[in-house]
């Protein structure tokens, strides 16, 4: 999942919010004003339930960050490296770069993020309870209260890619120490509960009239895909096998200088060598990569005054791979980035490109083999 506006850094870990949070955060506003405060709060007046709903919308979030930040600081105690972190429509997301170094780490970065959750219930429960509070602020402090527990007991389904369904790969394969078997297992599970979510909540809005049936179903669909991306996921690990980034890699790309115009880009590159991104070289140095799509979303009358380097993301945009990495590493830097591509250096020149593409053949290979 990745961000479409970066916030900043907390404690060195990249915050991000990615377009579907606005959806998620506008539904929720909505609800919480005119629906969920004006029924446990009935006495107060619409404005004092929007300025609730506000800041029980803020601070849900910032609870569900913290969540995510727990599993990131875990993460990095156990010597993993933390990509960011993504708030999106299903709540929030922490990218780890790597694989998980042993199960024991996986298990305890997977409850890292539920015992944030379970603190974070408890604290405002109990605000809630006091009894001098106004009624908005407790109000506010149980919903909070309400919403932490709830999702903490649906985060802890036995259902990949929930916290639960991790804890439970990280059992099995401290049990068998077989990783991708962990991992067919707990995918299958969170198929199962995916199927579920997708058939009862069809139901209840099918035969309930209930709303909440066709969000529900929704949420099961999120699950049932997940779950198999994992398995997929697993699987393209496995092919990958002991293959190296030099073994898979695109040598001596079509490259381009920063100082060419787009019209000259258009007429000397594009018409004869037609990629979806081009890295841009200044002498043997790499100092970005042009995606097509960005050339294309300028004017026509302005390609004989815009320049490659006005239109070129600068090369920390991109994953940047040395040719001796594990290709399996390499997916795990190029799995959801924008552009699915990597630029291959050695000490700053630019030796080769790998894309998804690239990976996805090397998993397409021993499948035809087999058929053959």
């Amino acid at each position: 999942m990745t961000p479409t506006f970066r916030l900043g850094r907390i404690a060195g870990v990249e915050i991000g919010v990615n377009w579907s949070w606005l959806f998620i955060f506008a539904l929720l506003l909505w609800t919480l004003a005119s629906a969920v405060f004006p029924s446990t709060n009935p006495r107060l007046s619409a404005g004092a339930h929007l300025a609730m709903a506000i800041v029980a919308t803020l601070l849900f979030f910032a609870s569900l960050l913290l969540h995510e930040l727990g599993h990131a600081f875990q993460a990095r105690r156990d010597g993993m490296e933390i990509d960011g972190i993504t708030l999106w429509l299903f709540g929030g997301v922490a990218r780890f770069k790597g694989m998980f170094p042993s199960a024991a780490a996986e298990l305890r970065i997977a409850v890292a993020g539920p015992l944030v959750s379970l603190l974070l219930g408890g604290i405002f429960v109990g605000i809630a309870a006091v009894d001098a509070l106004p009624q908005a602020v407790a109000g506010v402090a149980a919903w909070l209260g309400y919403i932490n527990l709830i999702l903490l007991v649906f985060n802890l389904l036995p259902a990949l890619p929930l916290d639960g369904g991790r804890i439970l790969r990280a059992l099995l394969w401290q049990a068998k120490g077989d990783f991708a078997w962990a991992t067919r297992i707990a995918a299958d599970i969170g198929r199962g509960f995916g199927y579920l979510l997708i058939l009862g909540g069809l139901f209840f809005f099918i035969f309930q009239g209930s709303f909440s049936g066709a969000w529900f179903a929704f949420i099961g669909w999120f699950l049932l895909e997940a779950a198999t991306a994992e398995g997929r996921y697993v699987h393209l690990q496995q092919a990958l096998g002991g293959l190296r980034v030099r073994d898979l890699m695109t040598r001596d790309p079509v490259t381009i200088a920063p100082e060419l115009t787009l019209g000259e880009f258009m007429d000397d590159v594009v018409w004869q060598r037609r990629h979806t991104t081009y890295p841009v070289v200044d002498g043997d140095r790499v100092v970005g990569i042009l995606p097509f799509r960005r050339v294309a979303e300028v004017p026509r009358d302005l390609w004989d005054t815009r320049h490659v380097r006005d239109c070129m993301l600068p090369p920390g945009d991109v994953p940047n791979l040395t040719e001796d990495e594990r290709a399996a590493d390499a997916l795990d830097q190029l799995s959801g980035t924008e552009l699915e591509r990597a630029l291959v250096v050695d000490e700053g020149r630019l030796v080769g490109v790998l894309s998804i593409r690239d990976l996805a053949r090397a998993f397409q290979a021993p499948a035809r083999r087999r058929h053959q």
